[in-house]
């Protein structure tokens, strides 16, 4: 073999062993820096790669949800968006009047008004809360800084139905604007927490990690309101007060035996979903917040004093002055010329100068002792914020007239859920049963964490006593009794009109303006119900309390007890009354 192709076989060797050795060379270094990342330095890449895919913010629960006894949700929390603006990623937009132009097109909003949250130089809302699919598709124009986030939109579904009674929260689901959501805003508040978010290299998100909703939501109220009759005693109330050009009104529905309010309505009404279209008169629960005169409907507890006193009996008959009595200068009247009538007939022909009489035999600080007894001049004990006392000054104040005129509802001032309570008591043979509304506090994920019941009850009349005047009151929706428009098919009624006068801002009563109420309960046997309505100020087809709230009680009543299936009293109507009601509907 020639020597030159001896030297140039030796030469190809030599450079197929240098590639070969700097191949290896190559991957010695390659598997030790895959060793070196995979193993030594694997920590320290997953954070660098968790700092530039991964990002941590805030995620809130959601505000608990309200129901009535039956589950319907009466107050829930849904899922929704925010868009906000972060100012120093905002400056990355190229064009801003035509990012506005697109967020605004999205968010149908104007585009002066995003653009103005896009200049803005602190991190700013754009709008909150929107719809998931608005959120979406804001988000599918990329702009820098605009960025989305989890949000929830409390959502009132019965939307008037109770709206006084639930109120309203504020937009960032935490706090309570007022009512329940003002009073249990601790407990249906939810709290935040950390949440993690990894994204992949096409910018997706991979992963989530957070707390489960269920720990940072808020816990549920469940309430003793029933929204069937809630919905029975605001549709009766409206139409009253539409037909007799009321200015407002309110309406009790209460349980004597345990003191669980069924429902507690208000007019005008109020809708949670549009809190800055109500005026915060309209938005106040009146039937706890605003106090009024009860007129004749007091007279009945002026009779129980009497009775439990023994000041005055069963048997006792009353001189009516033919319808004028003189007290120091000062007339009192009846609407009729009577002479002598029995405790019954006081009750049931509601007269005035009967009960001043027998104030007077008790004297003013047995009566004084007694409607305090029955709850007024106080706070209920009701589990709702903006309570009225209501007014019924110190007895040591009252002369002859003024004690008088208490004694048929004029110069006291009560509320419709304690004048619902001192007819509960009448009705539970003398017990008097604090009222409530919350009935259990139930956690997110449904287990109960508190349960309520009646504060407690307090007897204040002989069960003889109570018993008697529940008789008395019966004959009020009787024939001839001025409360015969509240009479009921099947059921005897227990019951009392009121008709007072207004008083003016000059602490003079108006001579053409009143308060109409009638209360009561039913079956008169064995009460399931207790019921106050009030009308303010009707301005039409009379004022009375018989002609103007009592057929709403008889309505709130009726359909009620139809509901709750509640067995009537007897098989039907006496024929007289039948024609007695008959008669009074045509007037």
């Amino acid at each position: 073999m020639p020597a030159h192709t001896d030297t140039t076989i030796k030469r190809v060797k030599a450079r197929g062993t240098l590639l070969a050795l700097m191949f290896a060379a190559g991957f010695l270094v390659i598997a030790t820096q895959a060793v070196s990342l995979q193993v030594l330095k694997q920590g320290w890449l997953s954070r660098k790669a968790e700092v530039r895919f991964a990002r941590s913010d805030k995620v809130m629960g959601k505000r608990g949800t309200i129901s009535d006894r039956n589950g319907r949700p009466l107050a829930v929390s849904i899922a929704a968006k925010a868009i906000g603006v972060y100012p120093r990623k905002a400056a990355a937009i190229d064009n801003v009047p035509q990012a506005a132009r697109q967020i605004a097109s999205a968010l149908k909003m104007s585009r002066k008004e995003v653009e103005r949250a896009l200049r803005h130089p602190k991190y700013n809302w754009i709008k909150r809360p929107v719809s998931p699919e608005m959120g979406a598709a804001v988000a599918a124009l990329k702009i820098p800084g605009v960025e989305v986030h989890p949000f929830h939109k409390r959502v009132y579904p019965s939307m008037e139905l109770a709206g006084q009674l639930i109120g309203a929260s504020k937009i960032d689901d935490i706090g309570g604007r007022n009512g329940l959501e003002y009073r249990y805003n601790d407990i249906l508040s939810p709290t935040t927490a950390n949440r993690t978010v990894k994204w992949d290299g096409t910018g997706k998100p991979v992963d989530i990690e957070s707390a489960p909703i269920e720990k940072i939501s808020g816990s549920n109220l469940v309430l003793t309101i029933d929204a069937n009759i809630q919905d029975i005693a605001e549709s009766a109330l409206r139409d009253a007060a539409v037909t007799h050009k009321a200015s407002s009104g309110m309406a009790v529905v209460m349980r004597p035996k345990t003191g669980e309010i069924l429902a507690m309505a208000n007019y005008p009404g109020f809708n949670p979903n549009n809190f800055g279209a109500f005026s915060g008169e309209t938005r106040s629960n009146r039937a706890v917040s605003a106090d009024f005169e009860p007129g004749s409907t007091m007279k009945v507890f002026v009779v129980a004093a009497a009775l439990d006193s023994g000041k005055v009996k069963r048997s006792s008959i009353f001189y009516c002055e033919n319808g004028a009595y003189d007290i120091g200068g000062f007339t009192f009247h009846d609407t009729h010329e009577y002479e002598w009538l029995s405790l019954e007939q006081v009750i049931k022909f509601s007269s005035n100068i009967a009960v001043v009489k027998i104030s007077e035999i008790i004297g003013k600080n047995a009566l004084y002792t007694a409607l305090k007894d029955f709850g007024f001049g106080q706070k209920s004990g009701i589990n709702l914020n903006g309570e009225s006392r209501g007014i019924l000054t110190n007895a040591s104040n009252w002369n002859r007239v003024e004690t008088g005129a208490v004694a048929f509802g004029q110069g006291v001032s009560v509320t419709a859920v304690q004048l619902a309570t001192a007819y509960s008591a009448l009705a539970n043979d003398g017990m008097l049963v604090k009222p409530w509304i919350v009935k259990e506090v139930v956690s997110p994920n449904g287990e109960r964490e508190k349960a309520f019941s009646s504060p407690g009850q307090k007897r204040i009349i002989s069960p003889d006593t109570a018993r008697f005047v529940k008789k008395i009151m019966a004959s009020v929706t009787e024939e001839g009794g001025t409360g015969v428009k509240a009479a009921l098919t099947g059921y005897t009624v227990c019951g009392k009109t009121g008709t007072a006068q207004k008083i003016g801002p000059d602490k003079r009563y108006f001579k053409d303006r009143y308060i109409a109420s009638f209360a009561g309960f039913v079956p008169m046997k064995n009460p399931e119900l207790s019921i106050v309505v009030v009308l303010d100020d009707p301005r039409s087809g009379g004022y009375y309390g018989a002609t103007v709230a009592g057929p709403a009680f008889r309505e709130i009543a009726y359909k009620t007890l139809d509901y709750l299936h509640v067995a009537p009293e007897t098989e039907s109507i006496p024929e007289k009354l039948l024609l007695a009601l008959k008669s009074e509907e045509k007037k």
